[in-house]
């Protein structure tokens, strides 16, 4: 007679399993809670402690820890040595083991480290050669319809489930480090900003179109028990979110969560084209469509305010991938939807990322997230002309945009506009150039955004031709003198932050 045991804290649907399991003529064994539910249930179990004969001790913490279950566990029926020792001792095969964990994630702690749990489960996936092992409810029909149909679980089936055990187990261990490392208060973990390890467990959350292009497959992975806004925004309508629609719209909706008023922020390419602060939000999206227009085709819209008619409306008539809100009116619902490829989402606030990481060659880059904070005790007016009042709206405003705009970073704007965006080039005066070119002389008496110094003094020169009349830098270049020089020269009052925003 074939044997299970089950000893579960997630108790869901264990009952019907072990039902199952019975009336197809296995014997099972539990134990605690998982024991007095099946038997409560009319289902004949062997408690575990019976099984061994010894009592849970150590308040719970000691109970199938026994060679009883483990050597049943852990036999390899073909190898006489194995088949010996569990006659001498006594020891009964167990052929399927069913168990989750603690809830480690739900209040983390000390007493949730499972500790006998996590070991039968590694237990029966090490020797998924002869034991099946279940560790998701999901996978209990499926079990029982196999074992009905072919009278024991697949070889294949075997190794699925014991894949899924080990992830099961990685992803617990996983919580307990990270637990481990941000309750850390030791001197020695205060000085240090990044851990000595970084343990991350991911799950495919939501297959997508494609990725960056159809040819490449592409998938959004969540980091196991991780919230995203992403799992509960709602997609009124459209077609299936590609991996680009998906990096995108990460970009343009965590830009526009910067603005407390309210903001319009168009994206192309993980890059801004246009951004704007209104009175109202469709008056924001006219002001930040007309940033570049050219590269607003395409793109993806965020805004940080309910959308209005008054904003659907100039926008449906642009091709947009997608637009994304906190919420939508029922008539801008209604005009938007009508457009039947663009994708229409309202979303909660995203999280803070913990960490920013990129692969390399055997791991990942890690770094902390840029802070982009607005106007800190380190800004300093480093020119004979001061900003004014409006000027200073319009260099923190500025700012806020060029430190999401890909080095070398460019931003002209004015009256909370952004003109002219150059971004990704090679030299800073490129930039400077293709943002005086896109602004085509609207920025005249606004203010530019450099996320880096100028080495020299020619993209200061350049932002004068434009007609900028008060720039925002770091600072830091061996030519500083220089470059103050030079925007004295042209009465532009010039801050700088003593932090630069370098985006790759």
């Amino acid at each position: 007679m074939p044997t299970a045991l089950l000893s579960v804290y997630d108790k869901t649907g264990v009952v019907d399993l072990a039902r199952s399991l019975a009336d197809l003529g296995w014997s099972l064994v539990s134990s605690g809670g998982t024991a007095k539910a099946i038997a409560d249930a009319g289902v004949e179990v062997t408690d575990v402690v019976e099984w061994t004969g010894v009592p849970a001790i150590l308040g719970h913490r000691v109970v199938t820890l026994h060679p009883k279950v483990h050597g049943g566990i852990l036999a390899d029926p073909t190898d006489a040595e194995h088949r010996a020792d569990m006659e001498a001792y006594g020891i009964t095969p167990i052929d399927l083991v069913v168990g989750n964990l603690y809830p480690f994630a739900s209040d983390p702690g000390i007493e949730l480290i499972d500790i006998g749990g996590p070991a039968m489960v590694r237990a029966a996936a090490k020797n998924h050669a002869f034991v099946g092992v279940v560790v998701d409810p999901a996978d209990y029909d499926g079990v029982v319809a196999e074992i009905a149909s072919d009278g024991e679980l697949t070889p294949a089936t075997r190794r699925r489930l014991a894949r899924n055990a080990f992830a099961h187990t990685a992803e617990y261990d996983a919580a307990i480090v990270t637990w481990l490392d941000e309750t850390d208060d030791s001197p020695a973990a205060e000085e240090e900003i990044l851990p000595e390890s970084i343990h991350l467990s991911l799950e495919r959350a939501q297959p997508l179109r494609y990725g960056e292009n159809p040819h490449q497959e592409g998938a959004r992975y969540r980091q196991v028990g991780a919230t995203s806004w992403w799992d509960s925004m709602t997609q009124h309508g459209g077609k299936e979110l590609s991996y680009l629609n998906v990096f995108d719209t990460e970009a343009a909706w965590r830009l526009v969560q910067r603005f407390d008023e309210p903001a319009v922020v168009v994206v192309k390419h993980a890059n801004p084209c246009g951004v704007a602060i209104g009175d109202d939000i469709g008056s924001a999206y006219v002001a930040a469509n007309a940033c570049d227009p050219v590269s607003a085709f395409g793109g993806i819209v965020a805004a940080n305010r309910t959308v209005t008619a008054a904003m659907a409306e100039p926008l449906s008539a642009v091709f947009t991938e997608v637009v994304i809100a906190p919420d939508f009116e029922p008539d801008a619902l209604e005009i938007l939807t009508a457009k039947k490829n663009l994708r229409v989402m309202s979303a909660g606030a995203p999280s803070p990322l913990p960490f920013d990481m990129r692969p390399v060659d055997g791991g990942l880059l890690v770094q902390q997230p840029d802070d982009v904070s607005g106007r800190s005790d380190a800004w300093r007016v480093v020119t004979n002309a001061q900003p004014t009042d409006g000027q200073w709206r319009d260099i923190e405003f500025a700012w806020t945009v060029c430190a999401a705009v890909s080095s070398n970073a460019i931003v002209y704007a004015k009256d909370l506009q952004a003109f002219g965006i150059g971004a990704g080039q090679q030299n800073r005066l490129d930039s400077a150039r293709i943002a005086a070119e896109r602004s085509d002389g609207r920025a005249d008496g606004g203010t530019c955004a450099s996320d880096a110094f100028f080495p020299f003094r020619d993209g200061l020169d350049a932002a004068a031709a434009a007609g900028i009349a008060a720039v925002i830098q770091p600072g830091g270049s061996v030519r500083d003198d220089e470059v103050i020089a030079a925007a004295d020269e042209h009465g532009i009052a010039m801050v700088f932050t003593g932090q630069r925003h370098f985006r790759h």
